[in-house]
C-alpha cells in the first residue's frame, strides 16, 4: 500500500470515528479519480461552499422582496447568477466535481432562479392582478423546475455548446433586470399585465425546444489576443455605468437570440439533392 492511500485509509477510519458521535448519516459515493471510479466519504468543500452561497443570495433575494427592498432582491439573483456560473467551473477546475454536487446545484437554482424572481416579481407587480398574478408567477417557477429537470436528465446527451430552451439563470436575469429597472415604480395594471404575460413567454422559453448558445466552449485557461481583454475591460466600463439598464438589455438580447435563431433556420430554404 503506497504513503497516500494509508493516509486516506487513516482518515476514512477517523472519519467513521466521528461518525457515531454526531446523529447525521455519512454522504458516500463513487468518484472519479485518475480515470478509475472509486468510492469517497463526504463531500468537496470550495465548489459546495460556491453553490451555497448562490443558494443563500436566491433566499434573501425572496426575504428582500416581502419587505420591498426591491432593488437588493433584484442584485442578489444576479449575485446568485455570478455564483453558479463559478461552482461548476471551480469544481471541474480543481477535480472535486461529484454527483452530491450536481443534485446540491439544481436544488439551489430551483430556489434562486425559479422560487425567487416568481416571488419578487409578484411582490413588485402581480400582488394586484389577483388570481392572474399568482398564475404568472407559478406558471414562471413551474417552467423553470421542468428546464432543471429536463436538464439533469439530458446532460449527457445534448450537444454542449447549446442549452436546449432558456437556461434558468438567464431567465432569472430578464425577470430580475426589469425589476431593478423600474424598482421604485409601481406599475399600473396595464403595465403589470404585459410584465405578467412577459413573465410566462420567458418561463415557456425555458421548456421550449429553442438552443441558446451555452458558451462552453470558450476555454478561460487558454491565451487570448490582447485586444481581446481590452475589449472586456470596456464591456465592465459600460456595464457598470448602468447596470440595471445593461444587464436588461444584454439578457433580453440573449432571450430573443433563441426564437431568432429557430425562425432563421426556418426561413432558410432547404436544399433538395440532385
Amino acid at each position: 500500500m503506497t504513503e497516500p492511500e494509508a493516509q486516506g485509509d487513516q482518515q476514512e477510519r477517523a472519519d467513521k470515528g466521528i461518525e457515531h458521535l454526531i446523529p447525521v448519516d455519512e454522504h458516500i459515493e463513487e468518484v472519479a479519480e485518475d480515470g478509475k471510479k472509486v468510492t469517497r466519504r463526504g463531500v468537496y468543500l470550495l465548489p459546495n461552499l460556491i453553490t451555497t452561497g448562490a443558494l443563500f443570495s436566491g433566499f434573501y433575494a425572496i426575504i428582500a422582496g416581502m419587505h420591498h427592498n426591491f432593488e437588493a432582491a433584484a442584485i442578489a439573483i444576479f449575485v446568485a447568477m455570478i455564483l453558479d456560473g463559478l461552482d461548476g467551473r471551480v469544481a471541474r477546475m480543481t477535480n472535486t466535481a461529484s454527483d452530491f454536487g450536481v443534485q446540491y446545484d439544481s436544488l439551489s437554482d430551483m430556489v434562486s432562479f425559479g422560487l425567487a424572481p416568481a416571488m419578487v416579481m409578484f411582490s413588485w407587480g402581480f400582488a394586484g392582478l389577483g388570481k392572474f398574478g399568482w398564475t404568472a408567477a407559478f406558471t414562471y417557477a413551474a417552467c423553470a423546475a421542468l428546464r432543471l429537470a429536463r436538464f439533469n436528465t439530458q446532460v449527457d446527451e445534448v450537444d454542449k455548446r447549446y442549452f436546449v430552451g432558456l437556461a434558468s439563470p438567464a431567465a432569472a436575469a430578464i425577470i430580475a433586470g426589469i425589476i431593478w429597472q423600474w424598482h421604485d415604480t409601481q406599475p399600473g395594471k396595464e403595465l403589470a399585465i404585459a410584465i405578467a404575460l412577459l413573465t410566462i413567454f420567458v418561463g415557456l422559453f425555458m421548456v421550449s425546444n429553442l438552443q441558446y448558445s451555452s458558451f462552453k466552449g470558450i476555454d478561460l485557461r487558454g491565451r487570448v489576443p490582447f485586444v481581446v481583454m481590452l475589449a472586456i475591460v470596456i464591456a465592465f466600463a459600460v456595464v457598470t455605468s448602468a447596470p440595471s439598464t445593461m444587464l436588461l438589455v444584454i439578457f433580453g438580447l440573449y432571450g430573443l437570440s433563441g426564437p431568432a435563431l429557430w425562425f432563421w433556420r426556418l426561413m432558410r430554404p432547404v436544399k433538395l439533392g440532385a
